[in-house]
């Protein structure tokens, strides 16, 4: 068996991850990228040119284990229908990507949430702006009244009240951004919480080292691409919090769709009152992982050894295909 991934996102540490526990590795994509993963960092044994190479990913035997990119490339419909063993519940995709199933999903889990605003005439304060699917925080804006908001839906394509099933109208909660990275094990039925961080953001952190005064002068336009990530080390007193909302998603994902298994991220921000609303969930690796390739404080104090979300992955894969389990693991 071997452990394939897209090349991207967070692939780097699935590889790394993977040859850690000893399986061979493959990358697929572009081949701009090969240098990265054969050369500059040699993670990849295999490395093939194509957007989705099934019928060589089958030949070579291997496994896929998903990103944020490769479901964002590819689109849902072409994963779903893909022959290649998958690690995870390929019927998650859909009600991650889609705002309104995923709503419906964190309210029964009784996770705290920001209101959402089906018209945009009925905004009476600060709104985020965001598009369906995984797309790294592009297309993203604020507005503040029903005319901001107009005068700025048009950058997405949005002219009238009969476009708006492209996105959703978000409260803005003022807070601390944080992003929890949790790996549910199905095999063995337990949460970890494998690290924590918080995105760096274009232009919205960049405009902070603008003076306010030029900032209005400019007539700057916020977004929130995300070029990078910080680690954070969350207060010792909240981490139930966000582990107990964790485990509530987990339960819940069983009644809705058959189970989450695998990485996944709750997106959220604590507040001055230090209450923990979430905004959205990943239910796959997301990149904020990648500052702890060598582990991070969470996982150090669960293991001996340095375990990044991608060596977690190929660890459940491992003690899978030694216990004969990967049929309930893959899909």
């Amino acid at each position: 068996m071997r452990v394939a991934t897209y090349a991207s996102h967070s692939a780097l540490q699935i590889l790394r991850g993977a040859k850690d526990e000893g399986f061979d590795t493959v990358a697929f994509g572009p081949s701009r990228v090969k240098p990265l993963y054969t050369k500059y960092f040699p993670v990849a044994d295999h490395f093939i040119e194509e957007a989705y190479p099934e019928e060589e990913l089958l030949e070579l035997g291997a496994v896929l284990v998903p990103t944020g990119s490769f479901v964002a490339h590819l689109g849902i419909e072409l994963v779903e229908k893909m022959r290649v063993p998958y690690y995870g519940n390929k019927g998650v995709l859909r009600w991650e990507s889609d705002r309104k199933l995923e709503r419906i999903w964190l309210e029964r889990a009784k996770l705290r949430l920001p209101r959402v605003y089906d018209d945009p005439d009925d905004i009476d304060g600060p709104v985020i702006v965001k598009p369906h699917g995984a797309k790294g925080g592009k297309g993203y804006f604020l507005a503040k009244n029903p005319a901001d908001f107009w005068g700025k839906a048009g950058r997405l394509g949005i002219k009238s009240k009969e476009d708006l099933s492209s996105v959703q109208i978000q409260e803005y909660v003022l807070g601390v951004p944080v992003y929890p990275h949790f790996f549910y094990s199905k095999l063995n039925r337990e949460l970890e919480l494998m690290s924590i961080d918080r995105r760096y953001e274009s232009n919205a952190d960049a405009i902070g080292r603008i003076p306010a005064r030029e900032q209005l002068d400019l007539d700057l336009e916020t977004n929130y691409t995300v070029v990078g990530n910080i680690p954070i080390v969350l207060r010792e007193s909240l981490l139930m919090d966000v582990i107990e909302a964790g485990e509530r998603v987990v339960k819940t994902a069983e009644e809705l769709m058959g189970g989450l298994w695998g990485p996944f991220c709750l997106e959220g921000v604590f507040t001055e009152e230090l209450e923990f609303i979430v905004f959205e969930i990943s239910a796959r690796i997301v990149a904020g992982t990648n500052p702890f390739i060598n582990g991070s404080p969470y996982t150090w104090l669960r293991y001996d050894f340095p375990v990044s979300t991608g060596r977690r992955i190929a660890m459940e894969l491992r003690q899978a295909l030694e216990e004969g389990r990967l049929g309930e693991i893959l899909t």
